[in-house]
């Protein structure tokens, strides 16, 4: 299951307990007590204040001249309180209305290995008018992750461009890639496994993760947590809610990850999924072939991305820029790899650039096509997001241990759906080798204190966190309400700005202002409905076939 997060990962997107739901309540309560002391905010550092930057054009509150920040040392090891700490860099936005706020709402982007402190002044700066005014927001980067300490890298120069090729399956791809899956799971136990200075691998499940949670909670001075988690930051909340099934207040889970799922079987839905998505959105394309000209049914854009992709399987593309200097490439795996962000979610921006970029490479224009999908050839990049990931995914759960079962799930799933399966398979492959302790998940919902409030949303056709595994949790917690946006293919679907009477943010907020939940135990709402490329014009789509017409 590759990175799940909320603004779209390259790369496949999509832990747990150390203990276990049995003893679970006893490690609750060692982070239940640890820190009582009241967090001291302060200015943010430079770094944090420009990053926060991005999102002041999003909203009438400009986030980076108020937001705040502060460092929560954690015990490494909950089960040794008093031994070796790591530090967690929080943020906070503070509500803009007068008197205390209603409250702190804690919040998670997702990952695992999203960054969260940056998340809080985004989530913030797209929260309504009223909820400004409302609540402060907390973001925090878990353990191990971007502003905290340590951060957690361990080959930076794994992305070079071009990679090997993802293959489908063959002996040579599969020699080369189970190397470098190797190689790279033993740089991640060198630096910071048994042995080493200090040993995050055995210490980054997501079990730790939740009582850094509930840390953060008390020290904030607050009896109850109030959280929104997106994607794999649904899987933080429901097992917070297991584990701390007391201190949860008002809690929204958005786009949700199955329980039963995890982690192994969960990638392989994520596989079917994605590709039905892309399928989709070939058919789209097809349908603007006056815009794109990539062809005007499915089969035919379809064909062509395939033989494009086959083509940078044997001869992958590179440009440098004559401006910077810098060289970048495009090979199957970094086309694969950015093309999968159209899968995840109804954008514009995103749909609209990829068929341009396309369009460029037809034409014979490079430059656009390789500033799109290219990735640098030489110097590294941060691989802080994929360390994290791979450190909580291989360690919550023991992946099968057999290259044999991998290989035969693979070959089966890549016959029905063929756009990523490979792909997938060798971002996670490091865990047939992970240094890391394997735990056994908390059962989520086993606990007879289970909150009856916990709110969820969900699209239909989330790639990312397929619909079947929402629909499972909403059974297991129960007492859960469950709002649908039918049909729509974005994962996470709370702050797309539809505050409509009956829209998904019009439940957000009542929620959270009010305590508000819907009527019924589900309800649907209408999707927003496909973008439309901003040079379509009334004749385009007039002189092209109806979108049901493409779909074949």
């Amino acid at each position: 299951m590759k990175k799940i997060v909320v603004a779209a990962t390259t790369g496949l997107v999509t832990g747990l307990g150390l203990l276990g739901a049995p003893n679970a309540s006893a490690a609750a309560d060692v982070s239940d007590a640890f820190h009582r002391a009241s967090v001291a905010w302060q200015a943010c550092s430079p770094d944090i204040v420009a990053a926060a930057k991005a999102y002041d054009r999003l909203g009438p509150v400009e986030v980076s001249k108020i937001i705040q920040c502060a460092e929560l040392q954690v015990p490494l090891d909950y089960a040794k309180p008093n031994g070796q700490k790591i530090t967690l860099q929080l943020t906070r936005t503070p509500h803009t209305g007068s008197g205390a706020a209603k409250g702190d709402i804690v919040v998670n982007p997702g990952g695992p290995g999203g960054g969260g402190a940056l998340f809080g002044p985004r989530v913030y700066a797209q929260n309504s008018a009223p909820m400004q005014a409302t609540y402060n927001v907390i973001g925090f980067d878990p353990r191990g992750v971007g502003f905290s300490t340590p951060s957690l890298s361990c080959d930076t120069n794994v992305s070079n461009a071009p990679r090997p090729a993802y293959g489908t399956g063959g002996k040579r791809d599969e020699a080369i890639w189970l190397k470098r899956s190797k190689d790279y799971a033993d740089a991640c136990a060198k630096k910071f496994g048994a042995g080493s200075k200090l040993d995050l691998l055995d210490h980054i499940k997501t079990i730790e993760s939740v009582r850094d949670i509930n840390t953060i909670r008390a020290a904030l001075g607050n009896e109850k947590l109030d959280f929104y988690g997106a994607s794999y930051g649904t899987y933080l909340g429901q097992v917070y809610a297991t584990v701390f099934p007391k201190r949860v207040g008002r809690m929204v889970l958005d786009g949700n990850v199955g329980p039963k799922s995890v982690w192994y079987d969960a990638q392989l839905n994520q596989d079917i999924a994605f590709d039905k998505n892309m399928e989709y959105y070939f058919g789209w394309v097809a349908k603007y072939d006056g815009v794109y000209h990539l062809g005007n049914t499915q089969a035919k854009v379809r064909k062509f991305y395939y033989d494009l992709q086959a083509k940078l399987t044997k001869q992958p593309l590179t440009f440098k820029d004559p401006e910077s200097g810098t060289t970048v490439a495009v090979g199957q795996d970094e086309l694969i790899d950015t093309m999968l962000n159209a899968g995840y979610r109804r954008s514009q921006a995103v749909w609209h650039g990829y068929a341009s970029a396309l369009s460029a490479y037809k034409a014979g224009d490079i430059e656009t096509f390789a500033g799109t999908f290219g990735s640098p050839t030489t110097g590294g990049s941060d691989d802080n997001g994929n360390a994290v990931y791979l450190g909580v995914q291989c360690s919550d759960v023991q992946w099968p241990t057999s290259w044999a079962k991998w290989h035969n799930d693979a070959v089966r799933v890549n016959k029905q759906a063929p756009f990523e399966t490979w792909g997938n398979v060798w971002f996670n492959a490091p865990c047939l080798f992970w240094g890391g302790k394997a735990g056994t998940p908390v059962k989520v919902g086993q606990t007879k204190d289970l909150p009856k409030n916990i709110l969820m949303f969900q699209s239909t056709d989330d790639a990312a966190t397929p619909y079947a595994g929402a629909l499972e949790l909403h059974k297991i917690l129960k007492g859960s309400h469950l709002v649908v946006q039918d049909g729509d293919r974005t994962h996470c679907i709370v702050h797309r700005g539809d505050l409509r009477p009956g829209g998904v943010d019009s439940y957000f907020d009542a929620y959270f202002l009010n305590g508000t939940l819907p009527a019924q135990d589900t309800v649907h709402v209408a999707q927003l409905g496909d973008p439309t490329p901003p040079q379509a014009s009334a004749r385009t789509l007039q002189s092209t076939p109806q979108f049901n017409d493409v779909i074949k």
